[in-house]
């Protein structure tokens, strides 16, 4: 019998667009021999099913049940493609732990701390993994720019310490630049990260568990058209992804290596989408942040790492729903 999966999108930040565009590709590639799949759109409004005919009828938040043609629905699984919050920072996951009800995403307690940029770094360096050196800025607790100058040497990334989709980070390189990039990323978030640039290239690499291992996908190489990897890099093609990425196999298996720690240290569960620095100087991949619920739209790097592993999309959210499913 099949079994009742739901496809679970939206979000209350402004990644929700990305969020929507993540479920369509998701949709789309639901094995429909394997799964019964239902779209539920977590919107500021509401809890809403949606229907193939775009209609909408409210979940039952008190056991996340839908009613569709006077039958009531409960769901075996739920397949998280919702980016920010609650999707990405473990508010959804406690609540689907409290239902007894397995899910895709990592659980509550690690969801949380990698949404949180600085803790990220912080709990990956005390594991020996290689870190920039950053401030961590609160919004009721500022420091001033000459404050910050004199613990930190420019250039310098300033980004929202929580949430992704690469929104309000900005390169300073100049001291008179560093109090508007301050101001831009405050607007999105009460915390601030300003993180020393590491020189090198930029390469991403997605790591899942299937139900016997932890795999990971072949590592993208990030050339951006930009000055660095911003929403516009990311979403509108200003930028060249090289997956799978031209590198020696050395370097390879140390980030491969480094991926799977970092994978294992943070007690990830589902994919994941870790980026990194190689400092070719110093030889080392230096981790920049974790993604617990990776892009998956038709722009995304992960199912363009699916593919060049000879998997299908299909194939692999089956994987990762079997997965997260009791024994």
């Amino acid at each position: 019998m099949k079994k009742n999966i739901a496809l679970v999108t939206g979000g209350y930040s402004g990644e929700a667009v990305i969020s929507y565009k993540s479920a369509a590709t998701i949709f789309e590639n639901i094995d429909p021999e394997k799964w019964n799949c239902f779209l539920i759109d977590i919107h500021p409004d509401g809890w809403f099913y949606v229907n193939r005919k775009q209609e909408k009828t409210r979940v039952d938040k008190n056991d996340f049940s839908i009613v569709e043609e006077g039958t009531k629905i409960n769901f075996d699984a739920v397949l998280i493609g919702l980016h920010g919050t609650p999707g990405e920072d473990g508010k959804l996951q406690g609540y689907f732990d409290c239902l007894h009800i397995p899910y895709t995403s990592c659980d509550a307690a690690s969801s949380a701390l990698t949404f949180n940029k600085r803790y990220t770094v912080a709990v990956a360096a005390f594991a020996g993994i290689p870190v920039a050196r950053s401030l961590h800025l609160f919004k009721n607790q500022p420091l001033s720019p000459s404050v910050i100058l004199s613990q930190l040497h420019l250039p310098v990334f300033v980004k929202p310490n929580n949430g992704g989709s690469s929104l309000g980070i900005s390169k300073v390189n100049e001291a008179g630049m560093l109090e508007a990039a301050l101001q831009k990323a405050f607007q999105e978030d009460e915390q601030v990260l300003v993180e020393e640039f590491i020189s090198g290239r930029e390469f991403t690499i997605g790591v899942f568990r299937s139900k016997t291992a932890v795999i990971s996908l072949p590592i993208t190489e990030i050339i951006s058209g930009n000055e660095f990897f911003d929403y516009a890099a990311k979403y509108e093609g200003a930028s060249e992804e090289i997956t799978p990425a031209n590198l020696e196999e050395k370097i390879a298996d140390q980030i491969r290596e480094t991926a799977k720690k970092a994978y294992q240290v943070f007690n990830c569960r589902g994919v994941v989408r870790i980026d990194f620095i190689f400092n070719e100087k110093e030889n080392s991949a230096y981790l920049l942040e974790i993604n617990t619920v990776p892009g998956q739209s038709a722009a995304s790097i992960v199912p363009q790492q699916v593919k060049a592993m000879g998997w299908s999309l299909r194939e692999f959210y089956s994987a990762l729903i079997e997965a997260c499913l009791p024994d």
